[in-house]
């Protein structure tokens, strides 16, 4: 449930800012909605992540992307770039929230070391906090058809976007190939792990000591 909370707000965060720089796409299609329905795609969201789970491996998911037509954007190449963050921001400031309630948690119940229920409820904000830090560094990796991928197209030199469209056709199978392909042939080549992670906890990390400072 964390993670398709996670997922949900992320794709809203989207359609929410294109449709306030003019493409109100999602909107005309129902998909500013935080109902989970309109937006599992039940290979992203549901049967990988519960496969992946199973076995161990890194979880990641997607969910049904919002649409958002960049020739309805009133200046596409800028806001591009501002959609595109949208969903890790808003990912962050989900992350934020939970690292806050758990400093508010150990203020009121004065229990920072989080004993019986307090433990529990501490247990499942840091779940939260991961989930949404690690999919908000994870959808900043700079490739099709990672958020990050559509920062780098909106920056990078005009002549260069034709290349770069026939490069993200293969989106799919690119992140596939960088998330579990290159991991199983090397574990020095996983970025999920060498890069993904470390700076995912570092964040977590940083959050933390700001909401239990001195702990």
């Amino acid at each position: 449930m964390p993670l398709v909370i996670a997922i949900v707000f992320h794709e809203v965060a989207h359609g929410l800012v294109a449709n306030m720089l003019g493409d109100p796409t999602a909107a005309e299609r129902g998909r500013l909605s935080f109902n989970p329905i309109k937006h599992v795609d039940p290979v992203g969201t549901i049967g990988l992540p519960l496969v992946l789970a199973v076995s161990g491996a890194p979880i990641f998911g997607w969910a049904k992307p919002v649409p958002v037509d960049f020739a309805r954007l009133r200046n596409p190449r800028v806001d591009m770039v501002l959609v595109a963050l949208a969903g890790p921001l808003m990912n962050v400031f989900l992350g934020a929230l939970a690292a806050a309630a758990i400093g508010l948690l150990a203020s009121v119940t004065g229990d920072a070391a989080f004993t019986g229920m307090t433990r529990f409820l501490a247990e499942n904000l840091f779940n939260f906090l991961m989930i949404n830090i690690f999919l908000a560094v994870f959808n900043l990796i700079p490739l099709p058809p990672f958020d990050g991928g559509h920062v780098v197209a909106g920056l990078m030199p005009r002549s260069l976007l034709p290349a770069y469209a026939q490069v993200a056709r293969f989106g799919i199978p690119i992140m596939f190939l960088v998330v579990l392909v290159l991991p199983m042939i090397s574990p020095r080549l996983s970025i999920v792990q060498n890069v993904v992670a470390p700076i995912a906890t570092g964040i977590v990390k940083l959050f933390l000591g700001s909401a239990l400072p001195g702990v």
